[in-house]
């Protein structure tokens, strides 16, 4: 089931005093660096919208397929970090992800985030998972085998979401049309797509098959 939707996410208030310094450091951050993200990243209307899904969902076990240069990373280890989780990011350019590591230093979020410099599309195959929370945002052709691989190891109550992905007739490309079009068939999934940023379609796991 296919169903459009527009959000408005908040970032939900800490919740305990002993959050309040890392809160401070990562609003800081993200405000010193909101002109940066310009390396294949998305934008903040969407990185609060992961935030709130995570935070929404009390995801714990999330894995990120494309870190790029770590904007998204950011704010998702970010709402891991008030749920007790951690986050599993991949990407293959060894440039951007050393960037990432630098940012998510900065940011005061590296213990949350486990960075691996691999080809998604061999190690999404290998991790044993289980997972509640996925971001795809790697290479589009390969949207719907990333979902196929993760599928299994992604828990009922789950949430699966990929970028750059719209309604039928304004996606980006074949790719995101292909997995769009797939998820949405599926009996035991509910898909939406928020349009307020850069297309986010979010996939909750409703039962196993």
């Amino acid at each position: 089931m296919l169903i459009i939707a527009v959000l408005t996410p908040s970032i939900a208030k800490t919740q305990s005093a002993g959050n309040l310094t890392l809160d401070e450091k990562v609003k800081k951050f993200l405000s010193d660096h909101a002109r940066d993200w310009y390396d294949m990243n998305i934008p903040a209307s969407d990185g609060k919208l992961l935030y709130s899904l995570i935070i929404k969902g009390n995801y714990k076990s999330a894995l990120e397929i494309g870190t790029s240069t770590g904007h998204s990373g950011i704010w998702i280890a970010w709402a891991l970090s008030k749920t007790g989780g951690k986050l599993i990011t991949i990407d293959i350019d060894p440039g951007r992800l050393s960037k990432a590591i630098e940012n998510f230093k900065k940011a005061g979020l590296a213990e949350y985030i486990d960075v691996r410099l691999a080809d998604a599309h061999q190690l999404v195959k290998e991790l044993k998972g289980p997972f509640d929370f996925v971001f795809s945002d790697a290479d589009k052709d390969w949207y719907k085998n990333y979902f196929i691989d993760i599928d299994p190891k992604l828990i009922a109550g789950g949430c699966f979401t990929a970028h750059n992905v719209f309604q039928p007739g304004r996606g980006y490309g074949r790719g995101q049309s292909e997995f769009l079009e797939y998820v949405s068939s599926l009996k035991n999934y509910e898909t939406t797509v928020n349009t307020t940023g850069g297309g986010v379609s979010i996939s909750y796991k409703r039962t196993d098959k």
